[in-house]
This record gives C-alpha cells, structure tokens and sequence, in this order.
C-alpha cells in the first residue's frame, strides 16, 4: 500500500472540509478497523441506494487481501466509508456512503480521491463500478470526478430490481 497517502489522510495530517455552519470541520481518512463497524452500517443504513451488505461482508473486505475499505472521520465521528478492491491493473469501487448530514461537503470526493489515489500506487490503470440506474445524483457525482459511462446491466440491483449503470475512470492522468 501506498505509505505516503495514508500518512497523508491520517490522524497527523487531517484535512480541512467545510460544513454547513461556516465552521471548517476536521477530517481524516484512515482504514477501516472492526469497532468501526457499527458505524459504518449506521451510515450505509442512511443510505438505502448503496448496495446492501452484511456486516460480515465489511468485515472480509477490511481483512482481505486486495480489498480497500475506508473510513472518513469528521470531528471523530465516522461519516462516511468506501470499499472497492483491485486485481492487477484494474480496481472496482463497491460499496460508498457518506451520512445523509454531511452530503454536499466535499466529504465523497475526499473518500474516492484516497481510494483513487490508492488504486493508482498499486499499479492499477482502471477503476469500475456500478451504480442504479436511478441513482441520477451518483451518476452525475462519478461523471464529473473522470468517469465516463460504459454500459447498463439490466436486473443487476434487487429490491428493487434495477439495471446498473456501469462506469469506467482511467488512472493515467489527474485522480481526483
């Protein structure tokens, strides 16, 4: 793993995001550890358009080799986390939430700018995902950080049953 972007959104080097009250907030993004968990499935529970996972499944994430899973802590509070993993020179974004309070604050854009960064110290010279369909606000939110639209997978999602739109960033140029 890259050791300078995780010094770079750790503890020692928080960074600045601005919040609703004027006031800027610290945050941090570091790894996921298992007492994170109740928090990231509180986040994930606000979110009812990210895929629906176990806390089994965020638990093999963080373990598992290849796998990526952040959180982003705003004043010490988890608001928001990313899973993807990476094989090679291609990385998948799987899961990515951040509280409903804190949207609109930059706080996504920090989470998949660590993970971008991350997936690019690894040698890896893609990112896909998927996103539903209806999910306009995602879509557009993927489209201006660099990914581009490549195709719909009909019956994807279940509850309800929706296509996947599936997008594709390049990691040759800017990440963020």
């Amino acid at each position: 793993m890259c050791g300078d972007l995780m010094r770079r959104f750790s503890g020692r080097a928080g960074r600045d995001v601005q919040v609703e009250s004027g006031k800027a907030a610290a945050t941090n993004v570091r790894r996921f550890r298992p007492e994170d968990l109740d928090a990231v499935m509180a986040v994930a529970a606000e979110s009812p358009e990210v895929a629906s996972w176990s806390r089994q499944s965020y638990v093999k994430f963080a373990e598992e080799n290849g796998s990526l899973a952040l959180v982003l802590e705003t004043n010490g509070r988890i608001s928001g986390f990313l899973v993807g993993r990476w094989v090679g020179d291609q990385a998948e974004v799987l899961n990515l939430a951040v509280r409903n309070s804190h949207r609109g604050k930059g706080e996504g854009r920090t989470l998949l700018t660590a993970a971008l960064g991350e997936f690019a110290s690894t040698g890896g010279k893609s990112v896909y995902l998927e996103v539903r369909e209806s999910n306009t606000s995602a879509i557009s939110f993927y489209e201006k950080h660099g990914f581009a639209k490549m195709g719909l997978r009909k019956g994807y999602y279940r509850e309800p049953d929706e296509g996947a739109v599936t997008m594709e960033k390049k990691l040759t140029g800017s990440i963020a």
